[in-house]
């Protein structure tokens, strides 16, 4: 339909009416406070918010049904008067929702939409729909954060409120606890910066995300082409490094991996006992990664803070102990 076609969503101003929906869990996953920190955070920062129709509607999957979360993505993109959407926050089923999307509603009406996790699922497929970039970054949860979150606002406003190209670059702390249960009493450890694992300097169109979320993709109509790309791949903790592994090289086989310029990897967190050794021991593993610049332990996906990145945007990045970098050129 649009596949070969970028659309860019204009960039969110103060002022701007956010919409919140809630595509995979519901919100009454997140306690009142959380609900009313992130919101009065929004507010504060210069944003309009409402609610779609469905957020609050739960089930026994702390979700709701097709046709209400549907519904609540459609009235999002309809509303002329909505000008980005934020998923409430992640979990496991926004891949039921894949078929029943209006498209070609989506792609006339461009508009940032920025989550994370399951989100993965419906950036890459609206992206690989619709040719729209889709952002990988805070969702409407994570701005209840007290402690802890310049970083991600400082990175949000970077691909989702400005026009320049940027250099995402290693915080100076990142934590892996659980803040939203206690905010004062968090546990931040300092970053030892990037691990390069192979390296190398590539050029390409970003894809991926949350590897299972992305990895749910394969074989259907909504999977990301990989031609000229550069992957994007993290993790949560339920994952151990053997899956991690099974994960990867499932992507590995996938048709026109060959198209795959360079990777990077989000930081782990703490309890899948991932390593620097472990992960360049997978690696090294793939003949098929030899010549592809690996870049790891980069703050994207479930440890906090977290830069927000653009599914559809461009990346350029080079892999080198002396001389790293990965810059977003088109977002």
């Amino acid at each position: 339909m649009y596949k070969n076609q970028q659309n860019k969503p204009k960039k969110l101003k103060k002022g701007h009416h956010i919409r919140i929906i809630a595509p995979v869990r519901s919100m009454n996953v997140l306690a009142s406070d959380t609900q009313k920190r992130a919101m009065n955070r929004l507010k504060e920062f210069g944003f309009k918010i409402s609610f779609g129709e469905h957020v609050f509607e739960t089930n026994e999957f702390n979700s709701s049904s097709i046709e209400s979360r549907v519904s609540d993505i459609h009235s999002a993109f309809k509303d002329d008067n909505v000008d980005a959407i934020l998923t409430v926050i992640g979990g496991y089923n926004s891949n039921q929702l894949l078929q029943y999307i209006d498209y070609k509603l989506i792609a006339n009406n461009p508009k940032i939409f920025c989550g994370y996790s399951d989100v993965t699922v419906l950036a890459n497929a609206i992206n690989a729909k619709t040719g729209m970039i889709t952002y990988l970054g805070p969702h409407f949860s994570s701005w209840a954060m007290t402690h802890g979150f310049d970083y991600t606002l400082e990175f949000f406003i970077k691909c989702c409120m400005e026009k320049p190209a940027f250099y995402i670059v290693p915080s100076d702390k990142w934590s892996d606890d659980p803040w939203y249960l206690d905010q004062e009493n968090r546990k931040f450890i300092q970053n030892e910066g990037y691990w390069i694992l192979n390296n190398g300097h590539a050029i390409g169109k970003i894809v991926g995300g949350h590897t299972r979320c992305f990895g749910v993709l394969q074989g259907t109509e909504y999977w990301q082409s990989l031609c000229n790309t550069i992957l994007i791949l993290e993790e949560h903790e339920e994952i151990n490094p053997s899956l991690f592994d099974r994960q990867l090289q499932s992507i590995i086989h996938q048709k026109g991996f060959i198209g795959v310029k360079g990777i990077i990897i989000g930081r782990f967190q703490k309890q899948t006992k991932m390593t620097k050794k472990i992960l360049k021991t997978i690696i090294d593993t793939k003949k098929e990664l030899k010549k592809i610049p690996i870049i790891a332990n980069v703050d994207i996906g479930h440890t906090t803070p977290m830069a927000t990145i653009p599914i559809g945007g461009k990346m350029e990045m080079i892999s080198d102990e002396k001389n790293s970098m990965i810059k977003i050129t088109d977002h």
